[in-house]
């Protein structure tokens, strides 16, 4: 019988001023078996960054292969942004690139060589690609925090978070990516 998903509560009062948005968030997030703590914890920054209409994590989470951890529609129901959380292939951002006007990577391992693979190969509109990296140190001492229910102040400015949870301050940026020439 296979392990089932740990639901984790995300309540997070996000202030976003490089945006100018406010909000209170309460998401419940799957945590499938497979999944570690520091990926989890990207896919939820990821999110929180990408916030918007239509964006939300994918029906699949993270054992689906058809689409990416998080997806932006719009009304309509078409695809918006395709956003990728780890190291995708270059055949999975090719084919991102075709679905959807907006593709994002977040990044946390290999970083510089996920961008030098992506230079090497002919992918659609790689121009158009973004990649943010996030600090694997950072990622892990938000994870040594993790609980079924969390509490969260996150405020962005200037490109730097600034976390709160339970009184103690977690700071770090997210760092363009360029591809090499």
């Amino acid at each position: 019988m296979a392990l089932p998903a740990t639901l984790r509560r995300f309540s997070i009062a996000l202030a976003d001023s490089d945006r100018e948005l406010y909000e209170q968030l309460d998401w419940r997030v799957p945590q499938h078996p497979s999944e570690s703590e520091r990926y989890l914890i990207a896919r939820l920054l990821a999110r929180v960054l990408e916030h918007a209409e239509g964006v939300e994590f994918s029906k699949g989470g993270v054992s689906d292969d058809e689409e990416p951890a998080i997806i932006q529609r719009n009304l309509r129901g078409e695809l918006q942004a395709w956003i990728e959380v780890g190291a995708p292939s270059p055949d999975r951002l090719h084919k991102a690139s075709k679905a959807a006007k907006r593709v994002v990577v977040y990044a946390f391992k290999n970083v510089q060589q996920l961008a030098s693979e992506i230079a090497e190969r002919k992918i659609h509109r790689a121009e158009h690609l973004v990649i943010r990296a996030f600090d694997p140190d950072l990622l892990d001492r938000i994870a040594a925090t993790l609980d079924r229910n969390n509490t969260w102040e996150l405020s962005v400015t200037g490109g730097t978070l600034y976390l709160t949870i339970n009184g103690t301050l977690y700071e770090g940026t997210v760092d363009p990516v360029p591809l090499p020439d």
